[in-house]
């Protein structure tokens, strides 16, 4: 009689995934269902009795804290030992978020300011449930790859949608009605110096000019390296959000997309930067045979900056945020708790300085930094060895970076598609530290 073979385990078993797939359902399939949460389902829409804090995005997020701490606690071998940079890093700014949280909920408080406050800290917790859950759970390359293909294509369709609210003066999303879902607030469609300002699904044209660009370095990527798929298939996205950027009609996008097109040039190859030039080059030729007053309109928008009201607003909101700031330095006056009708700072930094203290705001930064080490390392790791994933690494540093410098430009934490998104890549390049 034969005996059967021991199962042999390998000898390193904390360098295993969290979740192995033992089936077609798995982590990248459960953040593949967040992100048409996220994107696809209108920001305005929410759950009715759940308020602010019900946006079906946000639900799930925080239901992916939860699956990342059950598959944690549950596993039978630890799976979560080690240093990991990125997670150390985000679990030090959610310390430093609590502590404000109980100082400001320790000391008299305005009532109006405790739901918000509520609120802050369950989206800053769903958005950290869907890093943890990137940054441990994606079982493989493969399974990475086809994630980072899903968020290119909601980048793309996003932008065919904002192409086409651009092109015929409708919002389209106003159509949609979801059972379940209540609106907080009613749909408009912005315009500036005569052209209309799309908004895609997200809450206003400065938000999704900020998600476009910020998606714009891994669309680039897919049409690079994922040659197995078809050409067309894979440019689609690509070319659908370089044609979306001049169309947003926002100074935050522009500067975004120059900062995500000058980090790819400076890690592409002499080839591919020339073809990259020349693409650009020709679609503002193209941009202005099309819409001739386009450049003319973007120029002024930097040109006339220094007489634009809201420009003025920003670098007018910097002495009342210095006196707050002097009242509470280390740890803020607690994360949400500065509402909009104090004032809009539209600066997430400055912003962040009054509500966690500098504290919070340098651990926020110190997160960017962590996820840029880490995927500069796996960029040196990965060369002349793996060219998908050494261009994935370049790709995520300038979305990543374009993010983080984004929120110079308004109150991010306000609007959950940025920062869903934001948080997002940032677990994809914590999952690119050891299995690139």
């Amino acid at each position: 009689m034969t005996r059967a073979r021991p199962a042999v385990f390998p000898r390193h078993a904390s360098s295993r995934p969290v979740l192995r797939r033992a089936g077609p359902f798995d982590v990248v399939t459960w953040l593949s269902i967040y992100l048409v949460l996220l994107f696809a389902v209108p920001s305005k829409l929410v759950i009715g009795p759940l308020g602010s804090a019900g946006a079906p995005s946000m639900v799930v997020g925080l239901a992916s804290l939860l699956l990342w701490v059950l598959i944690g606690v549950g596993a039978s071998r630890p799976t979560l030992s080690g240093p990991r940079l990125v997670r150390v890093t985000l679990g030090l700014f959610l310390f430093s978020v609590g502590v404000s949280y109980v100082v400001a909920m320790s000391r008299p408080v305005v009532a109006g300011e405790i739901s918000p406050a509520d609120v802050a800290l369950l989206s800053l917790l769903a958005w950290s449930g869907t890093l943890l859950l990137a940054h441990d759970g994606i079982t493989s390359a493969a399974r990475r790859d086809q994630l980072v293909w899903r968020l290119a294509l909601a980048g793309g369709a996003l932008a065919v949608l904002g192409l086409a609210q651009f092109a015929v003066g409708e919002l389209f999303v106003d159509r949609i009605s979801l059972p379940g879902l209540t609106l907080t607030s009613p749909y408009e469609l912005g315009e500036r110096n005569g052209y209309v300002r799309p908004q895609g699904t997200a809450t206003h044209p400065i938000e999704y000019g900020v998600l476009i660009t910020m998606l714009l370095p891994l669309a680039l990527h897919v049409g690079f390296q994922h040659t197995e798929r078809r050409v067309l298939v894979r440019w689609a996205p690509a070319a659908a959000t370089l044609a979306m950027v001049p169309a947003t009609g926002s100074r935050s996008a522009y500067v975004a997309a120059a900062v995500a097109l000058v980090i790819m040039l400076i890690g592409w190859h002499g080839s591919r930067r020339r073809i990259m030039l020349g693409v650009t080059a020709a679609g503002a030729v193209a941009g202005m045979v099309v819409a001739p007053g386009m450049l003319s309109s973007i120029l002024g928008l930097f040109a006339g900056a220094s007489e634009d009201p809201s420009v003025a607003s920003r670098t007018g909101s910097f002495a009342m945020a210095g006196d707050f700031i002097a009242r509470d330095p280390l740890f803020g006056r607690g994360l949400g708790t500065f509402l909009p009708t104090y004032r809009i700072f539209d600066n997430q930094y400055l912003l962040l300085l009054v509500t966690t203290g500098v504290v919070g705001t340098v651990l926020f930064c110190a997160l960017c930094a962590a996820a840029v080490r880490v995927l500069v390392r796996a960029r040196a790791r990965t060369a002349g060895t793996d060219a998908r994933s050494h261009d994935l690494a370049l790709a995520l540093i300038a979305s990543v970076v374009v993010g983080f410098v984004s929120l110079f430009f308004f109150d991010a934490f306000a609007f959950p598609m940025t920062m869903g998104a934001l948080f997002l890549l940032i677990g994809l390049a914590g999952s690119l530290r050891d299995r690139a």
